[in-house]
């Protein structure tokens, strides 16, 4: 005799459910319903169909703000990954002072993105920061509200020290998971530090890192408190990236419906890079098999 079904269970998820709809689904059908349509005020929507994406898919504005965006995330993940594997590579294994390097290398990451803008901020500024101080001392003329290299400089450079701890805390993870006995087969071997790298820490490290630039290349995709705080989207738009031009399109100029299919959009953007990274990572571990 087959026992009956108790579905009552899902009473338990009811509550998360609803907390979902709310937080997250009905917000994102409303963009989605301002997406497609227009209005003149007073509001009053009419149904505009796919003219908000066409034109946005026909904008210099747009596609310029997503070159940068791009460019930005290759600048800082180009540096931010090799420079997290050295820190790792270089940290104590074990002991007091590994406690210390991990508490160190933790702290970046506890201070909130206003504050890390408004600290970079103050910090480049020419008249009272020390760095802007500094280089003006050594002869460098470094404004980055009015020379477009110097505010790319500042806010990758800034990126670089808030983030650069996230990569060496995984890749410092993944090597604490290798064990001794391959690095006492390597020494038997009289393999090469290098070797020892490439053959044996890479490898076991392969599925850390991709979840490492998974996670950097979303942030950095959507960054926007910082750059906001330290240029405000400037010198002119050279720093304006698809967040920031989409705050001002949505807020600053209240164009509600071109600004709804930007951010369908940049979501969509994001949503296929994930997938994308996600079956990398499957791969990885189909490849890898049981360890």
């Amino acid at each position: 005799m087959n026992k009956p079904i108790n579905n009552r269970a899902w009473f338990l998820v009811l509550p998360v459910l609803v907390l979902v709809a709310f937080s997250a689904v009905i917000p994102l059908m409303t963009v989605v319903n301002y997406s497609v349509q227009d209005t003149f005020g007073d509001n009053e929507f009419f149904w505009n169909g796919i003219y908000w994406f066409d034109d946005l898919l026909h904008s210099e504005r747009m596609w310029n703000a997503l070159g940068r965006q791009i460019l930005f995330s290759a600048i800082v993940l180009l540096i931010e990954v090799p420079l997290g594997i050295f820190i790792a590579l270089h940290m104590p294994k074990k002991g007091f002072w590994s406690s210390v390097c991990l508490v160190l290398m933790a702290l970046p990451l506890l201070i909130p993105f206003n504050v890390v803008g408004t600290i970079w901020q103050i910090f480049g500024r020419v008249d009272i920061g020390l760095l802007g101080r500094a280089l003006a001392g050594l002869g460098l003329d470094f404004n980055y509200t009015q020379d477009v290299i110097d505010a790319w400089v500042i806010i990758v450079v800034m990126d670089v020290w808030h983030w650069t701890s996230l990569i060496a805390l995984l890749a410092y993870a993944g090597l604490r998971s290798i064990p001794d006995a391959y690095y006492q087969a390597a020494k038997i071997d009289q393999a090469s530090r290098w070797a020892v790298f490439r053959y044996i820490e890479l490898p076991k490290m392969r599925g850390v890192l991709v979840i490492a630039v998974l996670l950097r290349f979303m942030d950095s995709f959507m960054i926007y408190t910082e750059p906001f705080v330290v240029t405000g989207g400037g010198p002119g738009n050279a720093t304006t990236f698809l967040s920031i031009d989409l705050v001002k399109m949505a807020l600053g100029q209240f164009d509600l419906g071109p600004a709804a299919a930007f951010s369908i959009m940049y979501f969509l953007i994001i949503l296929l890079v994930s997938w994308a990274f996600y079956t990398v990572m499957t791969n990885l571990d189909r490849e890898e098999g049981p360890q």
